[in-house]
């Protein structure tokens, strides 16, 4: 029997969904449920959390950058084994990207319309009251294949405003699953890319207790576990080829390659922007994850073939990175003896020459690729991306076409001479040049590979 299912969103970012989320999962977790989670869209921040909360890895599903194969067959094992699967969306549950996805067009409706999940909306309700059933009839009637199945209310500031948002909910017509109070104890740190890391909250496990138990007496968890709906395999199908959704023998999670038999993956605070799923594919495709700490001057594994530095904030530790001398002559020395070593994002930039701090002080990086990139002069780089091989390296032959984002503040600086890693193009197919570069054994961008177009 498949697991329950069910969406956790918003009208907009910063209403509480991922406090809410977490909430649920630890609280119905405390309660002895097997309960699992997801997250749309391209995000690595969120699901180091969820995994905090429910004991359970949490796989991203994105509908711009995942094929629909790779879509099915990840929700479907991510909820395999458990008897309920909570997805968080990102930002409003309608915001998606204006070019055609591979998909959908990226948004969390999308997803909830694919796979049939009924959708649970929070509500910050700080700043208005009976507006609200404005917002909830809006919401309810604006995409029929989606079904807004009920409200939590956050940051409910008093009895009057609890009543007047219960007349609100059902002028709209959904009923109230939950009403959560203002509660200074339920704020998580952020920085420019989203919360803070998981792995860098000293006293989550202590946060996540308090949101357990405050969303478990806040939110009507019997009525919400109602709401949860199971797709019947033997009578709902494909829209676009007939075929099973949610069918874990139809098809394999796919992305990325394994670069190699063995791969040396960085993996600190430094560089904590893996998608789980991308290690677990390369696993079931028979390679070796040896990870290893920049941070702590670990090199790659000098047995390994392929080394991996993925996404993170390399920038706010850029002068230890860069003093950690057996972390940068082990790349050097893997790029020395032919082997793989790729970058992504934060990881592209530690191969670069040189990362120039928020300060403005210049770290030597590992100097394998022609870029020098900087945080002295912030400019944001957002959206999601559509990349094609230049020539040939360990993530196919030339020509090889790729959907992923990109997320950053950096600037660069130089980038160059050298050969381009990818030709690429945003969402709207408008073009952006090349990007990345590549130089012997070594290559990297700017841009993060979700799966293959």
């Amino acid at each position: 029997m498949p697991a329950s299912g069910l969406m956790i969103a918003a009208p907009s970012s910063g209403s509480g969904k991922t406090v809410v989320t977490l909430g649920l999962l630890r609280h119905l977790r405390d309660r002895g449920m097997a309960v699992a989670s997801a997250k749309s869209g391209p995000d690595y921040i969120d699901p180091a959390f969820h995994a905090a909360a429910s004991g359970r890895p949490c796989v991203n599903l994105d509908g711009w950058a995942m094929r629909p194969q790779t879509l099915d067959a990840l929700a479907a094992r991510q909820a395999e084994g458990a008897d309920l699967l909570i997805v968080e969306a990102a930002m409003g549950l309608f915001d998606g990207a204006p070019g055609p996805g591979a998909s959908g067009d990226g948004s969390a409706a999308d997803l909830a319309a694919r796979f049939g999940w009924p959708v649970v909306l929070v509500l910050d309700a700080g700043g208005q009251g009976f507006s609200a059933a404005a917002v909830l009839a809006g919401f309810k009637a604006f995409r029929d294949d989606v079904r807004i199945a009920g409200v939590i209310f956050n940051r409910v500031g008093s009895p009057r405003h609890e009543a007047i948002l219960r007349r609100a909910a059902g002028h709209a017509g959904l009923p109230v699953l939950g009403l959560v109070p203002r509660l200074p104890a339920l704020a998580l740190p952020s920085r420019h890319l989203g919360l803070v890391q998981a792995g860098e909250h000293a006293a989550l496990e202590a946060f996540l207790a308090t949101a357990g138990a405050a969303i478990g007496a806040a939110v009507d968890v019997e009525a919400l576990r109602r709401v949860g709906w199971v797709r019947d395999p033997r009578t709902q199908h494909d829209r676009d080829d007939g075929t099973m959704l949610g069918s874990p023998e139809r098809t394999q999670p796919t992305g990325i390659p394994p670069l190699g038999q063995r791969i040396a993956v960085a993996a600190d605070i430094a560089f904590a922007f893996t998608y789980p799923h991308l290690l677990a594919a390369w696993r079931e495709a028979g390679a070796e994850i040896l990870h290893f700490s920049p941070l702590a001057d670990e090199a790659p594994d000098p047995l390994a073939d392929a080394v991996y530095l993925p996404g993170g904030y390399p920038e706010l530790h850029a002068g230890r990175l860069a003093a950690n001398r057996r972390f940068l002559d082990g790349l050097r020395a893997a790029s020395a003896r032919g082997r793989a070593v790729y970058g992504e994002c934060g990881g592209y930039m530690v191969l670069g020459t040189g990362l120039t701090d928020a300060e403005g002080q210049r770290h030597a990086m590992a100097g394998l690729l022609p870029v020098e990139t900087s945080f002295a002069e912030r400019r944001l780089h957002l959206g999601y991306r559509r990349a094609v091989l230049a020539a040939a390296t360990p993530l196919g032959p030339a020509g090889t076409a790729w959907r992923g984002h990109e997320f950053h503040y950096a600037s660069i600086r130089a980038e160059g001479p050298g050969e381009a890693l990818f030709e690429a193009w945003d969402a709207e197919d408008a073009p952006l040049g090349f990007l990345g570069r590549r130089a012997g054994s070594a290559f990297g961008s700017f841009f993060h590979l979700i799966d293959q177009a």
